[in-house]
């Protein structure tokens, strides 16, 4: 046998006795992770769709579109950490808005958004929960509450303040779908404070 087939020989006896250890010493699929990109700016982009107030004027006077339309981009974390634990307490910076199909309040928000994992072991990390809180601004009615047009709400200034939160599942790596419901309001600050109550679900995609 020539010395090259002697060393070919060899290669594949070698390969064939380190093949089942390779295979033996391979992990288990992990659970899902989100993708983790520090360098990118934008983390999240999110849009969907939501009822108006329906226990309000704006919700259930006829004459009137009830759906609203609204995106949203969440930035990456200002700040990382590698504990889990204190990574939750570190928010991803929102700005976001809703336009109104019946011509009535219409909206946009800055503020700051938290996200939890529900029993990360038992939903193998696909179950979240999200909170918000910010500002917003609005085209809403401020004026004097006899004087509100129909089919508006008294919200009495501009800008309030919005809380939000989303139940939410990921699909995959990239895509989640969320139920959703937020709240806008000026915290007893102007003369009249009906608020907005919406209901809605969004689609999400993490770059």
């Amino acid at each position: 046998m020539t010395a090259p087939s002697r060393l070919c020989l060899f290669g594949i006896l070698t390969g064939a006795a380190i093949l089942p250890a390779s295979a033996a010493d391979v992990p288990p699929p992990a659970a899902y992770a989100a993708p983790v990109q520090p360098l990118s700016i934008v983390s999240e982009i999110r849009i969907g769709g939501a009822v108006q107030d329906p226990g309000s004027a704006e919700g259930k006077l006829p004459g009137f579109s009830k759906a609203n339309i609204n995106g949203e981009i969440l930035f990456a974390k200002p700040v990382l950490s590698m504990d889990p634990f204190w990574q939750a307490f570190v928010p991803r910076p929102t700005v976001g808005g809703s336009y109104n199909t019946g011509g009535r309040t219409s909206y946009a928000y800055l503020g700051a958004t938290w996200t939890l994992e529900v029993f990360p072991e038992t939903f193998n990390r696909r179950v979240f929960l999200d909170g918000f809180f910010g500002g917003v601004a609005h085209n809403g009615w401020t004026g004097p509450k006899a004087e509100t047009p129909y089919g508006f709400n008294t919200l009495g200034c501009s800008p309030m303040f919005r809380e939000a939160a989303a139940l939410g599942f990921r699909l995959t790596e990239h895509w989640s779908i969320m139920a959703t419901v937020e709240h806008m309001s000026n915290a007893g600050l102007c003369a009249n404070n009906r608020g907005l109550t919406n209901y809605g679900g969004k689609i999400g995609y993490t770059f």
